[in-house]
């Protein structure tokens, strides 16, 4: 009985020792079976043989996992996820830092001192409140306080003033003429009820230079009406050829002295003019009574001038042309 029982006890220990060999080759690391080796049976006893990788794989994939191996698998993949995530959030704040850097560095500077906005809130003021608190400023006029009781805001009907009434504005002095030349459009603002229909201040002049004879009268008064600024036609003909030729040009033409200025012309032997050319001269002065004073040149004159006065009932008979 003693020797039975003895290997008895021997046989469970040899036992307890397979079991434990066998738990220890399933034994968990970090969660997971990790089967390495095999128990091998030989005559001197049980001894723990390394078996294949992939047999070793295989064994780990069809050994049921304990609950400990599950918590620890779980809470695993847990911290991949949050690594992942955290890395992942990094990476995607770098990008927008990078790409704020590149793109206005200048303005993301400037972004971070100005100054926080205030926002303020109108008010509508009404008709009997005053617009102003200040002492020093006048009451409004009648018609500058005029309301509209439709929108409740203040009328903007009233008289405008300048402070200086020297600097009044003179709407009489402003240009109503369309004249590229302003000697033209000067006098064509004062001649304005008195212009012809249709006239054109821009109408051809026919000016191309001085190209009459010196010291003729059509050489004087090519040479007044530039020292007045006036047009005047380069080849308009002998003196008494003006007339008709300013009218084709488009010319103001008439009987009437107006400006300074004003080319009158004489037919032939008219008022003492040449009996074969006829003549023209530059009105200088108009008198109260309606005769004028000229200036006036000729062959004989070297260049020179000379001033004569005709009534106003002379000057009616002669071409008067203007601009």
């Amino acid at each position: 009985m003693k020797h039975a029982a003895h290997k008895a006890a021997k046989v469970s220990q040899g036992k307890e020792q397979r079991e434990g060999a066998s738990r220890r080759l399933f034994a968990l690391e970090h969660g997971t079976h990790t089967a390495k080796a095999a128990l091998v049976q030989t005559p001197s006893g049980t001894m723990a043989v390394e078996i294949d990788q992939a047999l070793a794989a295989r064994i780990n994939e069809v050994a049921p996992l304990t609950r400990r191996a599950m918590r620890e698998s779980a809470r695993a993949a847990e911290r991949r996820s949050h690594i992942i995530a955290s890395t992942s959030l990094a990476a995607l704040v770098g990008t927008a830092a990078t790409a704020m850097a590149f793109a206005k560095p200048a303005d993301s500077a400037l972004a971070a001192t100005d100054a926080p906005t205030t926002t303020t809130q109108l008010k509508r003021v009404s008709t009997n409140e005053a617009a102003s608190r200040s002492q020093d400023r006048e009451p409004l006029s009648g018609a500058d306080a005029q309301t509209s009781s439709a929108t409740q805001t203040s009328s903007n009907e009233g008289n405008w003033q300048l402070g200086d009434s020297s600097g009044s504005l003179d709407v009489n002095s402003m240009s109503r003429s369309t004249a590229n030349n302003p000697a033209v459009a000067a006098l064509m603002d004062g001649d304005h009820d008195a212009l012809p229909a249709g006239f054109d201040p821009n109408h051809a002049t026919g000016d191309s230079g001085n190209a009459y004879e010196f010291s003729q009268c059509t050489w004087w008064v090519y040479v007044r009406r530039h020292q007045l600024g006036l047009p005047a036609g380069s080849h308009m003909g002998n003196g008494n050829m003006w007339g008709n030729s300013a009218r084709a040009l488009g010319y103001w033409v008439d009987h009437q002295a107006r400006h300074t200025g004003d080319i009158m012309v004489f037919a032939a032997g008219q008022d003492g003019a040449d009996a074969a050319y006829g003549h023209v001269a530059i009105i200088e002065k108009i008198n109260p009574d309606g005769s004028v004073e000229t200036s006036e040149c000729g062959s004989v004159m070297d260049g020179k001038t000379y001033s004569k006065t005709y009534s106003a009932q002379q000057v009616a008979q002669h071409d008067i042309i203007h601009y």
